[in-house]
């Protein structure tokens, strides 16, 4: 698999959850962005987290957090750049970069594998997963090649929304089933919080911290 750049998304606003870091609710006993960590990090030659606002709020990761450069909160399109940006300067062994969602906590353990696999059979550039009948666009192997493309679209174009930037250049698709656990069930309300820690007690175990990786 070619060097890898993983990009945890964290910069929204969460205002379904009426503000805060939705990385940081603890669901089975360790919070969210610790099972997406621990899920990720061998997948990838590196980590960074996308966050706005004060980084020093993830210094326990020990992981670099880097803030949107397009202001105002254009949306998960600018977190990507700036993963894609961070890579060109500071992982250039990295061509490609795997961003999911920091309000993920049931990611497969095969996502870069597998989306890897879609985009080199179909021809593509950039590949995303989908679970049952659902894409999830954010969840998705973007080339650092394409960064001044979507620096452009987004500045220039005032584009925002993933799958219109993403068809211009063609995507394939990795399929997961989405039973009998999603593995992108994302956590957007208090009420998503609470399946998700019941979808937890049907693991076969709990995650500890201690698997983190360093």
């Amino acid at each position: 698999m070619p060097p890898t750049l993983g990009l945890v998304l964290a910069g929204g606003l969460a205002r379904r959850m009426g503000g805060g870091d939705k990385a940081r609710l603890r669901i089975g006993g360790t919070t969210i962005l610790q099972r997406v960590l621990a899920c990720i990090g061998p997948q990838c030659d590196r980590v960074i987290i996308n966050a706005n606002g004060d980084p020093a709020r993830f210094a326990d990761t020990g992981l670099p957090v880097v803030a949107d450069s397009v202001p105002d909160f254009a949306g998960p399109l600018a977190g990507i750049l700036a993963g894609l940006d961070w890579a060109a300067a500071h992982a250039q062994n990295c061509q490609w970069l795997l961003s999911v969602p920091g309000d993920c906590p049931f990611l497969p353990e095969d996502l870069a594998a597998r989306l890897h696999d879609a985009r080199i059979a179909a021809g593509t550039q950039l590949a995303c997963a989908r679970s049952g009948e659902w894409r999830h666009p954010v969840v998705a192997l973007w080339p650092v090649a394409l960064r001044e493309d979507l620096r452009r679209a987004l500045i220039d174009d005032g584009l925002r929304k993933i799958e219109i930037w993403t068809a211009r250049h063609g995507v394939a698709i990795a399929d997961w089933p989405a039973k009998p656990i999603d593995p992108f069930f994302n956590v957007n309300t208090p009420e998503d919080a609470t399946r998700a820690e019941a979808l937890a007690a049907q693991l076969p175990r709990a995650l500890t911290e201690d698997e983190v990786p360093e």
